[in-house]
């Protein structure tokens, strides 16, 4: 019997500027055993999230993962142009720690009340790899409000965050200072990928960085914890 996965989340789940996690989450598997759906949009906020769960509902799914929170968490950083992405998310007000935390507990609830699936909630990856940092801070305070929501709404909670913590931990990387990724760089990264046929990984090792291509966007080690993450916490017990 195929198990159905529903992935829901932002840019890391659609792909386009990370390594994709589905492929290696799916090989994880037989195959057939399951069937993976995406549900990434580039840039949401978990607000976002909220109001695009239709699609899930109206074809529920065996399994849901969420992971978001990304950019509700690089909202709170010095240097991320808030105004903007309001204006290009549609958002109703300004992000905020309680804000996060209400939409995703909304998100936690429709999900409960509308499907019989297993959800499970992912703690954000590590933002850059300077452990010490304001980037990894705020990754790590959205991830305990994230666990914090899964407790409350009785579902799963996916340690992602510490997962990459104990990575960049033992890789010992050398301390490359966090950059908001703007829209033209993101841009460069998508040329360099398209145009030039640079791997991501290519990207994310000339630049000396371990898990991701611009501190944010996974490469393939990255990646890869997500799947193992999502494997070992909630697909396993329920293929």
């Amino acid at each position: 019997m195929t198990t159905r996965v529903a992935c829901l989340g932002d840019s890391l789940t659609r792909a386009q500027f990370s390594v994709d996690y589905l492929g290696p989450l799916e090989r994880c598997h037989a195959p057939g055993d399951v069937r993976l759906a995406r549900f990434g949009v580039n840039g949401d906020f978990a607000y976002n999230l909220l109001q695009r769960l239709d699609a899930v509902v109206a074809d529920p799914p065996d399994v849901i993962t969420v992971l978001v929170g990304t950019n509700d968490a690089r909202a709170s950083l010095a240097g991320y142009a808030v105004e903007q992405a309001m204006k290009r998310k549609k958002l109703p007000e300004r992000p905020s720690a309680s804000w996060f935390q209400q939409c995703l507990g909304d998100v936690v609830a429709r999900l409960r009340a509308e499907t019989d699936a297993a959800i499970g909630l992912l703690s954000l990856p590590v933002l850059g790899q300077r452990l010490d940092g304001a980037a990894a801070h705020a990754s790590l305070a959205y991830s305990r409000m994230i666990a914090e929501v899964a407790a409350t709404g009785g579902v799963a909670y996916l340690p992602l965050h510490e997962r990459q913590t104990e990575e960049l931990r033992e890789a010992d990387p050398p301390p490359v200072p966090y950059r908001e990724v703007t829209p033209a760089a993101g841009l460069g990264v998508l040329l360099q990928h398209a145009v030039l046929r640079r791997s991501l990984d290519t990207i994310s090792r000339r630049r000396g960085l371990v898990l991701t291509t611009d501190h944010i966007h996974q490469n393939s080690r990255g990646a890869g914890l997500i799947a193992e993450v999502i494997d070992a916490g909630l697909l396993a017990r329920s293929v």
